[in-house]
């Protein structure tokens, strides 16, 4: 019977802590590992070290590196959807006001600025992943991004009237626009903040966007 510690080694290493904890120590030990380094680079070996645990408790948490990796690639994905949810939750639960469009399209390139302004070079992970090679395992590291295309398209449709495969491209246009600018900021820092970048490319992309609503849709404040 345990204690829901993690005992490493005889050796000397970190102190003893709960199994949960011990989980997001290796996680967070691995995503800067994997972002630096790449998938195939970094070995399980390299993350017991720095973990500061032994290769058995390791595989105890996750039982190959590809299961480790997937698993950071769900954390990250998870987070990004939040943002992305919080970006489009106002013209999913309430009418289409006049203006409504542009103020999505902010809050949806924000919400992927933000996102790799906090997340650093581990959001590589989602947007420029090394481990391809198998489609079940791409379609595990494109599941957020999908989604979050998905959830975009729907407010797209929504504000525009355009049905939704031709909104679905548009959602896949602006995740590239901002996706794109975000890492840019990221790689090539500027003294201008997150929120010059949202500006410029809400405007940008707010340009296309808006000359493709039909002139005949009908605001709820009309």
């Amino acid at each position: 019977m345990t204690d829901g510690t993690d005992d490493p080694t005889p050796r000397a290493r970190s102190p003893r802590m709960a199994r949960d904890e011990r989980r997001a120590q290796v996680l967070r030990i691995a995503q800067e590992l994997f972002s630096s380094e790449g998938f195939h680079h970094v070995s399980m070996d390299d993350i017991a070290e720095r973990a500061e645990v032994s290769k058995p408790v390791l595989y105890r948490h996750f039982p190959s590196k590809l299961d480790l990796y997937l698993a950071v690639v769900d954390q990250n994905g998870a987070d990004l959807l939040v943002a992305v949810d919080a970006a489009v939750q106002g013209i999913e639960q309430g009418p289409v006001r006049r203006g409504d469009g542009r103020d999505v399209i902010a809050a949806i390139v924000e919400a992927y600025i933000m996102f790799v302004e906090g997340a650093g070079e581990s959001s590589a992970l989602l947007f420029e992943s090394d481990v391809t090679h198998d489609a079940d395992v791409r379609a595990r590291v494109e599941h957020a991004s999908s989604e979050a295309a998905r959830r975009i398209s729907v407010v797209l449709s929504q504000v525009t009237a355009l049905p939704l495969d031709d909104a679905s491209m548009l959602a896949v246009s602006l995740i590239s626009m901002a996706q794109g600018a975000a890492t840019y900021r990221l790689r090539q820092p500027s003294d201008a903040g997150p929120e010059r970048t949202v500006e410029l490319v809400t405007q940008l992309a707010w340009g296309g966007v808006s000359a493709l609503i039909r002139p005949d849709f009908e605001y709820e404040d009309a």
